[in-house]
């Protein structure tokens, strides 16, 4: 019974091992470090933290390119050299035995790379064809106009299904890479310049910005003087709704002024004075009342 215990409890901790290990299953750089070939390659991923986003994914091939085969990566602009590096890393795994069995000849089979994941890919430029020609592989660009003349040299390492490795012949060239896209500008952020005297004498049938601007204001303008809202109205009061029609310059639309604070103060005095008053007059008719009755 006890054994059985025993027994369990290292199916368990071996299983827990081989979960953990599975998650960081390689290391790109530890790998391509045991193939001088690569070093320039290798650098270029360290350079444009490419190898850790290689290292986070569980599933992954690389197109690895020898030293003498590095001179058409653009090292001088870190955005492209980091754009052309992502073109050769696949997201899948790729063996060669895997790659053997894609259609052949007249046929192409589409792979996405991490270039596509980055967000700045254009046309196509994220994709990659391979194409099994006369028994040889190559890859090239999905994007329009690009050539496939990147030829499969051979599996540098492999790890099924993790990690694939694989050299080829030369860069992989994908059309307008080195084009950053440009940020959208709003329509109206920015006025055209006005042409000069001699660029309007050139092109005599162009219509300028500044004067297309100028007749809408003055279009505006005439139809705001030609609105009946905003003319004077001339036509005649009918009879009997004169009193109704009172223009903004007559008298008798002049608001009254409100009374003042001291206006009020005295006012208010007099209301007071009248009551006190009054007051004092009904009690001397109730004395005289009062008289009137004591003598009866």
């Amino acid at each position: 019974m006890e054994d059985n215990r025993i027994k369990g409890s290292m199916f368990f901790v071996l299983l827990f091992m081989l979960c953990l290990s599975s998650t960081s299953a390689f290391n790109i750089t530890n790998l391509l470090n045991k193939e001088p070939d690569f070093s320039t390659f290798n650098k270029y991923l360290s350079q444009t933290k490419l190898a850790d986003q290689i290292n986070k994914r569980s599933t992954i091939t690389v197109l690895a390119v020898a030293n003498d085969a590095t001179g058409g990566l653009p090292s001088d602009d870190s955005f492209v050299l980091k754009s052309v590096m992502s073109v050769h890393i696949i997201l899948d795994y790729f063996g060669r035995e895997k790659l053997a069995k894609l259609p052949e000849n007249n046929r192409s089979s589409t792979l996405t790379t991490l270039f596509q994941s980055s967000g700045v890919a254009q046309n196509q430029q994220g994709f990659v064809r391979v194409k099994i020609v006369d028994g040889e592989i190559y890859f090239g660009s999905a994007a329009k106009g690009a050539q496939m003349y990147t030829k499969l040299v051979k599996s540098v390492t492999a790890q099924p299904y993790n990690i694939s490795v694989l050299e080829v012949s030369s860069i992989i060239g994908v059309p307008n890479i080195n084009a950053s896209p440009a940020p959208e500008i709003a329509p109206a952020a920015k006025k055209a310049k006005s042409p000069s005297p001699e660029d309007r004498a050139d092109n005599p049938s162009e219509d300028t910005d500044d004067d297309t601007l100028d007749s809408d204001v003055d279009s505006d303008e005439e139809a705001e003087a030609s609105s009946p809202s905003n003319a004077k109205d001339s036509t005649p009061p009918k009879p009997g709704y004169e009193d109704d029609l009172i223009s903004a310059d007559s008298p008798s639309s002049t608001p009254t002024p409100a009374p003042s604070k001291s206006d009020a103060r005295s006012t208010a005095a007099e209301m007071e004075f009248g009551v006190v008053a009054m007051g004092l007059v009904s009690v001397s008719v109730a004395f005289d009342l009062l008289r009137i009755m004591g003598k009866n």
